[in-house]
């Protein structure tokens, strides 16, 4: 949580009152890192994952190991009041509340080129003016590929690419499918996905589980989505260039907001919510939970989103982790991630500000 600190000691100053803020969540943190046996010795750490992002895309000091190419966003999220009967945080009240957000291609590699396949992210950090902020990292992929961390690392390390052919080594990679029967339900799945034009008409799901709790203590499982109020006006793969995706959203923002609804699945019974990798049956009752309006770009190059970590144990008050282990095992990652960087050298994001604002520099 070594990010949330320096943000904390950034924005109230005094180690005091930083402490004590980042105390709780902090812990929290631990204790799901530790539920999960993540930080056990012997076990999985942090830096074993930074040691295999670097094994998969090399090394690029200065930027986060994964997502590592993105651009800076900002706008408002605004609550319906439809989903204060499941969650008492404030942010679900008809209140604005600001955003910093980013939108990424997964993968650790800041210069890759875009492609209409590759991962897109949107990370949001939602920030009541009462209180009670909210930090995700949400993907246009139907679900997570593994069930745990150390499923995932060991899918990392079978993806990676071979020095010769510089693509993944196919007995390596069956040999880690035939051992995980649900990665390839899962990848299959992904593979089905549909694709949309860019960023922009993109819907962005949790993937992971999390509870919903409300002003009487009731529990709800629940998974969201962020769905598009723009509809899907190009055939996916139609863009130019390696930066399309993004020099696309650049574009479509300088025309005017663009806008997401918040989509709350709530979980039936039987729902998995410690299996990412399994989704939801269709028909689960769906709730607008609010509007998501972002309407500027900005480089990563001084960006306000560069800083943040989009922690997803960052909870407001009535959204709590679920048993699902992955959310813990990201908020170690990604603060790893963050130490690191930040005694790096700074540097350079692919998405400078000339792109957005021409002549600027």
């Amino acid at each position: 949580m070594m990010s949330l600190i320096r943000e904390r000691l950034a924005e109230k100053g005094g180690w005091l009152r930083a402490a004590a803020m980042c105390a709780a969540p902090g812990l929290l943190a631990l204790a799901f890192a530790l539920a999960a046996g993540w930080l056990t010795p012997g076990r999985l750490t942090s830096g074993t994952f930074m040691r295999t992002f670097r094994m998969v895309d090399g090394p690029h000091p200065g930027f986060r190991r994964n997502h590592a190419k993105g651009l800076c966003v900002t706008g408002w999220f605004e609550g319906s009041g439809n989903a204060t009967p499941l969650s008492r945080a404030p942010l679900f009240a008809m209140v604005r509340s600001p955003v910093v957000g980013r939108f990424a291609l997964a993968g650790g590699m800041p210069f890759q080129d875009d492609a209409p396949e590759k991962v897109r992210s949107l990370a949001l950090r939602i920030m009541p003016a009462h209180g009670g902020e909210w930090r995700m990292g949400i993907n246009d992929i139907p679900v997570f590929p593994v069930r745990n961390a150390k499923d995932f690392n060991d899918f990392l390390l079978a993806s990676r690419p071979d020095p010769q052919t510089h693509h993944p080594d196919p007995a390596r990679m069956g040999a880690f499918l035939a051992h995980h029967p649900e990665t390839q339900q899962a990848l299959a799945l992904l593979k089905a996905r549909p694709l949309t034009s860019g960023f922009a008409n993109d819907t962005y799901n949790s993937l992971d589980s999390f509870t919903f709790v409300n002003t009487g203590g009731t529990a709800t499982a629940v998974r969201w989505a962020m769905v598009p109020d723009q509809p899907a006006s190009l055939p996916a793969g139609q863009g130019a260039g390696r930066d399309y995706l993004f020099h696309d959203l650049i574009a479509a923002l300088a025309q005017g907001p663009l806008r997401w609804h918040l989509i709350v699945t709530v979980g039936g019974a039987g729902d998995a919510t410690a299996d990412p990798t399994v989704p939801w049956p269709a028909g689960r009752r769906q709730i607008d939970a609010g509007t998501l309006t972002l309407d500027r770009a900005e480089s990563e190059d001084g960006g306000p989103c560069k800083g943040i970590t989009y922690d997803p144990l960052i909870l407001p008050e009535g959204i709590a982790p679920s048993d699902d282990p992955i959310p813990a095992a990201r908020s170690a990652v990604y603060a790893r991630s963050f130490t690191l960087r930040s005694g790096e050298p700074d540097t350079t994001s692919a998405i400078g500000r000339a792109a957005i604002r021409p002549g600027e520099q």
